[in-house]
C-alpha cells in the first residue's frame, strides 16, 4: 500500500494498479490492496481493509455499520484477504464491541446478494452461495461451502471442508469434513468429493468416515462417542480437529439422519 489518493472527495489508501469504476463511493479510512478491481456503484465505508487481487462487483456495500442494537459507534473494521471475489449486491457489516472486526479470508467467493453479519469470521478458500444470510458472530472455517439461500443463525459455527445444501437452516454447529442437508439440518455423510479434490487420501477419508460413524450412526450420545473415538482411534490431525470442534460447541452439533 504505497499510494494515497483522493477518491470522491475522501482520502483513502489505494494500492498500485487498482481499478475503480464510475459512481463508486469510497470513504476515508479505507485501504485497498494492489491489483484490486472495484466495479460501479460499490460503496466502501470507513474501516474497510481489502487485500490484493480482489474483485468487488457492482452494488456491493462493504463495512457498513453493524445491524446490532449494541453497536454504539465504536471504531471497528472489516478485513478482506487477498484474491477474494465479492459479487453483486453483497453486504459485509463491520464488527461491534464484541469482536471489533468482521473477517473474510483469502481466495473466497461470496456470491451475489449474500450478507456477512457483524463480527463474523469466514476462513480462506470458502464459497458463500447467493443470498446466504449470515447473522452476527458466525464462524465459517477454511474450505467450507455454504450453498445458496441458506440462513445461518447467530453464533453458529461451520467446520472446515463442510458442504451445506441449499435452502438450509443452520441453527446448530456443523463439524468438519461433512455434508449437511435436509430440514432440520442433519449429517448426510462425508464430503468425499471435496476432500479428494484437496488431496486427502482414500485412507484418510475412510478414517474420517469411521469417526463420524461412531458419532452419528451408532446410537451413542456425543460425550460417549467422543470417549470411544479417543480410546479406539489413533491420534491424527483430522481426529483431533473433529474432537476439538465438538468440544468447543456451545450450540450443540447437528444430528445424524434417521428414517
Amino acid at each position: 500500500m504505497n499510494l494515497s489518493k483522493i477518491v470522491n472527495g475522501q482520502k483513502a489508501e489505494i494500492g498500485t494498479n487498482v481499478h475503480i469504476d464510475k459512481s463508486t463511493c469510497i470513504s476515508n479510512d479505507v485501504v485497498i490492496g494492489n491489483n484490486t478491481w472495484v466495479g460501479s456503484n460499490v460503496t466502501i465505508l470507513s474501516g474497510a481493509r481489502i487485500g490484493e487481487n480482489c474483485k468487488i462487483f457492482p452494488g456491493a456495500v462493504i463495512s457498513a455499520e453493524p445491524q446490532d442494537l449494541k453497536y454504539n459507534g465504536e471504531y471497528t473494521t472489516v478485513e478482506i484477504g487477498d484474491n477474494t471475489i465479492i459479487r453483486e449486491g453483497v453486504t459485509v457489516n463491520r464488527g461491534t464491541v464484541s469482536k471489533g472486526k468482521t473477517i473474510i479470508g483469502d481466495n473466497c467467493l461470496i456470491m451475489a446478494n449474500a450478507h456477512i453479519g457483524h463480527d463474523s469470521v469466514v476462513g480462506s478458500n470458502c464459497i458463500i452461495g447467493f443470498s446466504v444470510g449470515m447473522a452476527g458472530e458466525v464462524v465459517v472455517e477454511d474450505w467450507a461451502n455454504v450453498s445458496g439461500l441458506s440462513g445461518i443463525h447467530q453464533f453458529s459455527r461451520i467446520g472446515a471442508h463442510c458442504m451445506i445444501s441449499g435452502l438450509s437452516r443452520i441453527i446448530k454447529d456443523v463439524p468438519p469434513f461433512v455434508i449437511a442437508g435436509r430440514d432440520p439440518l442433519t449429517y448426510e455423510g462425508i464430503n468425499r468429493i471435496g476432500l479428494k479434490r484437496r488431496g486427502f487420501s482414500s485412507d484418510k477419508i475412510d478414517e474420517i468416515k469411521e469417526i463420524y460413524r461412531v458419532i452419528f450412526q451408532q446410537g451413542r450420545n456425543v460425550k460417549h462417542a467422543l470417549e470411544c473415538i479417543e480410546k479406539n482411534f489413533k491420534q491424527t490431525k483430522e481426529r483431533d480437529m473433529i474432537i476439538r470442534f465438538i468440544n468447543k460447541s456451545e450450540r450443540g452439533i447437528i444430528k445424524g439422519f434417521r428414517e
